[in-house]
């Protein structure tokens, strides 16, 4: 059933994956302040600078999904962000109550996000 609508449901992933990307960057650049400070004190060093770069591959990778350009490469790339990114912002074994709760959601989420990339890897392939 699904089979003739292929085309239309990746274009959706692409679209809700990859526009969650160049959202989360664009808040990103936002509270860069705050994000900056977050970084800084969790021993990245340049975090002004690691920022930037992650802002960069995430509104980058983001809307190459959605274009549907260099698909695999843009996905990689992301999970590639989400390894770095998701232990220093979802740090649930630092934390308790729930604050813990809330990291671990963060935590899973991210994790299936990278499931969602791999996924797209595997059919641009």
């Amino acid at each position: 059933m699904f089979e003739s609508f292929q085309d239309e449901i990746l274009f959706a992933a692409r679209l809700l994956l990859g526009g969650a990307f160049v959202f989360a960057g664009l808040r990103n650049i936002q509270n860069r302040i705050l994000v900056a400070s977050l970084m800084a004190a969790r021993g990245v060093p340049q975090a002004g600078l690691a920022l930037w770069l992650g802002i960069m591959l995430q509104v980058v990778a983001g809307a190459l999904l959605v274009a549907g350009l260099w698909t695999a490469p843009a996905a990689a790339g992301l999970i590639l962000f989400l390894i770095v990114a998701t232990p220093m912002f979802h740090n649930f074994w630092d934390h308790q109550g729930p604050d813990r709760a809330a990291r671990i959601n963060g935590f899973v989420g991210n994790v299936a996000l990278a499931g969602g990339f791999m996924a797209l890897i595997a059919q641009a392939a």
